[in-house]
């Protein structure tokens, strides 16, 4: 049996990682600058993270939530805590697009309203729901086709308004920042007004933080940044660090019934270990703090860089713009300087480091760059 092929793949195979440095099967070293799509928040194999792992393997990997779950209950006060928002409720599932679905799904319930506002670019997923938000008919099958859903363009609060004034609209999903489409950011003003919007139409506003939160952007949230809170925030990548985990935070006001949600494999016990490290290890080693510093060095050293046509993001959430003649930057990066970095099309490279990378490394990424771009 052969693997389906849905992924161009460079010839690279990552076989050991420590922190940000990667060592391939034929034994070249590369320094990790996109954490395999941001879920790598704490560095390759962080000691505190691999022992909690063993550990918890060690005494019971599953049990299905029919039975109580302490680990899940530590979690739910730690995320609380970190997050800012310790009066809500948890539900945890196994990816990104999961969580996108089940918040969907509760926004419906919470309202009795069916349709939804999802933003021009954006994307949620690639399961059923998810994908039915998400902006590009690429991946979006004729099956996944939602009659229910509709679009409007990022950053624009009068077609917003035309929208939900109808008073038909369950929720509005919203990324923190947009990933995929190449790290567009709303406004803090337009944010704060669809937070309006939503409390004037009675709608639900979801924060989709899959690839823009935990700790990425320098605040927990990228929303938080807007001051203002959102109804329901879902959360993967780097929640657990590579281990395949999601997660909703869900208002007090909106009331769990049962049977509303279920999940056989989601808050499992090696899921939960994990998550609770890296939350321990963000913050004892303070690195929600570190990316918004090391952040902020990326800005200094390229928004004015003579490659760059924009520089767009924040924190470690990084989006490069190239002028023409410097597309093709980021394959020399990775086959010249040894750098592993995204793209969003070919000419913008994204960066998503891990919050542990040091100024040290930042500082030999934009050596490389100055290099090349010589």
């Amino acid at each position: 049996m052969e693997l389906f092929p849905v992924y161009k793949q460079w010839d690279i195979e990552p076989v050991k990682g420590l922190g940000t440095t990667l060592w391939t099967a034929d034994g070249e070293e590369y320094t990790d600058l996109y954490g395999g799509h941001a879920v790598i928040s704490v560095g390759h194999c962080h000691p505190h993270y691999v022992a909690a792992l063993n550990k918890q393997a060690q005494t019971l990997g599953f049990y299905s939530n029919a039975v109580k779950n302490s680990l899940q209950s530590t979690l739910a006060a730690k995320l609380g805590e970190a997050s800012g928002y310790p009066d809500y409720a948890l539900f945890l599932c196994n990816s990104g697009a999961e969580a996108n679905e089940n918040a969907l799904k509760l926004a419906s319930f919470a309202t009795g309203r069916a349709r939804v506002l999802a933003f021009g670019k954006a994307f949620h997923g690639r399961t059923s729901g998810a994908v039915g938000v998400t902006d590009n008919p690429k991946i979006r099958s004729p099956f996944n086709a939602n009659p229910l859903v509709s679009f409007a363009p990022l950053n624009d609060l009068d077609a917003v308004e035309r929208e939900l004034s109808q008073g038909t609209y369950a929720a509005v999903i919203v990324e923190g920042i947009q990933g995929v489409a190449g790290i567009y950011e709303p406004t803090d003003q337009f944010l704060q007004g669809l937070r309006e919007l939503c409390d004037k139409t009675g709608t639900i506003l979801v924060a989709d933080e899959i690839q823009s939160g935990y700790g990425r952007t320098g605040l927990f949230y990228a929303h938080q940044h807007a001051g203002i809170k959102a109804d329901i925030i879902t959360s993967a990548k780097g929640i657990a660090n590579g281990f395949p985990m999601g997660a909703v935070l869900i208002s007090p006001a909106i009331k769990p019934s049962y049977g509303m949600l279920g999940t056989t494999f989601g808050g499992n016990h090696l899921a939960c270990a994990a998550a609770i490290a890296v939350l321990e290890i963000m913050e004892k080693e303070q690195l929600v703090a570190n990316a918004a510093k090391v952040g902020e060095y990326f800005r200094e050293a390229l928004q004015n860089d003579k490659a760059v046509k924009e520089y767009r993001g924040r924190g470690l959430m990084i989006g490069l713009e190239l002028k023409p003649e410097y597309v093709g930057l980021r394959d020399r990066l990775l086959f010249e300087k040894h750098f592993f970095t995204g793209a969003a099309g070919e000419n913008v490279i994204r960066l998503l480091p891990s919050l542990t990378i040091s100024l040290e490394t930042a500082r030999k990424f934009v050596k490389a760059w100055k290099e090349l771009t010589a």
